[in-house]
């Protein structure tokens, strides 16, 4: 593997842009969409949560590729902690792994004995080991690969007793962006594990039990003084994120905001058919905070249902004031990709990762790097 960094000032997207006015065609630099290659839709909102759908002219086959979720549900994608890996999982005869002794809260082991590459997108949970954990990075696996080591954080802190050997998806859960982010940009262990326990006072903090005196309000679930009680004692009892993500409450809470959102997303996009829908940027109580883009509309589409659910788990432990978002400030962060600070890191061959750091806001490139595959397969930005 290989990791270069550059610091230093790029071009602007606009001066790039004036450069290539007289081709046909979108352009990309180094890797990076200009705008020519993205258009916002109208916004989506439901309660605090706004998603502006972004369509492209152009499209990629990913058929090829693999998500965990697919591979885990197919059992052809183990992942384990670091010393319990089986000789049975092993698909070449080569030398053995060295395994470093046992479990550690950081590391696991991944084997892929699929005849497709694996996407790993962080932010991604599995659960099960002796800690359940979130992916730490986008990667690209070959398929039937040998052990990789994955860097990964906790996000159940205080367990380490093994639940079972192999882990599961647990329904397809992503963190929401705010944990993401500190497994993606900060890469703290603690930062991530501060950013849990916010997260899950925050969703106790939210279930109210409505005065019975007062009018029902739109959108916003009935809940009983019981269901209330029972579940904060339930968030209260666990540490784990996946858990609590998990809770009846939680996800009833969730589902009001996610369901009607996915309904007015499929109208949308079924009026638009010529549309071809590759990835959202989302505001929450009208600021920006993220973007997720993808090489393919089918690509998006396997990973949609555990994002919008992420997008939704961050509405609600999001306690900043109100403001109002516009498409122009939506575009504008879509555009921007112009960077201060560049690192790349690359398994040759197979992947290539950079992560961005600009004004105001990190972002991060996978490209693949196989020999009929060769692009952009996942675009994420967030708001610093």
């Amino acid at each position: 593997m290989k990791k270069l960094v550059f610091a230093g000032t790029f071009l602007t997207l606009t001066a790039m842009l004036f450069w290539m006015s007289a081709s046909a065609g979108t352009r990309s630099f180094d890797g990076i969409p200009v705008s020519g290659d993205y258009k916002l839709l109208e916004p989506i909102t439901h309660g605090d949560l706004t998603i502006f759908p972004v369509v492209s002219a152009k499209g990629r086959d990913t058929s090829d590729f693999l998500t965990l979720d697919e591979g885990i549900r197919s059992g052809e994608v183990v992942v384990t902690e670091t010393g319990n890996l089986h000789p049975m999982v092993r698909r070449h005869n080569t030398a053995p792994i060295q395994q470093g002794g046992g479990a550690q809260v950081n590391r696991l082991v991944l084997v892929n004995n699929s005849k497709h590459p694996l996407i790993l997108l962080a932010g991604e949970i599995v659960t099960g080991g002796k800690q359940d954990r979130v992916v730490g990075k986008d990667r690209i696996v070959p398929a039937e690969s040998d052990p990789v080591d994955l860097t990964v954080f906790c996000v159940e802190p205080h367990r380490w007793v093994e639940k079972s050997q192999n882990f599961d998806t647990h329904a397809g859960l992503m963190a929401q962006p705010s944990v993401r982010a500190k497994a993606m940009v900060d890469k703290n262990q603690q930062k991530v594990w501060d950013e849990v326990n916010n997260a899950k006072g925050n969703m106790a903090m939210r279930m109210v039990a409505p005065d019975p005196a007062a009018p029902p309000v739109a959108g916003r679930p009935a809940l009983s003084t019981v269901e209330v009680q029972t579940a904060q004692a339930e968030i209260a009892g666990t540490s784990s994120y996946a858990v609590t993500r998990e809770n009846k409450v939680v996800q009833k809470q969730l589902d009001s905001i996610t369901e009607p959102m996915q309904k007015s997303y499929e109208s949308l996009i079924t009026r638009l058919r010529n549309q071809n829908a590759v990835g959202v940027v989302v505001a929450v109580r009208g600021h920006i905070v993220w973007a997720d883009i993808f090489a393919s509309n089918a690509l998006l589409n396997k990973y949609w249902p555990k994002l919008l659910q992420s997008y939704a788990a961050e509405s609600l432990t999001t306690s900043d004031a109100h403001a109002e978002v516009s498409m122009k400030a939506a575009q504008r962060f879509l555009e921007d990709w112009s960077a201060r600070h560049e690192t790349v890191d690359s398994e040759p061959g197979l992947y290539r990762q950079r992560e961005l750091v600009g004004d105001h806001f990190h972002a991060f490139a996978l490209t693949s790097l196989l020999a009929k595959e060769n692009f952009d397969l996942h675009l994420s930005k967030m708001a610093d």
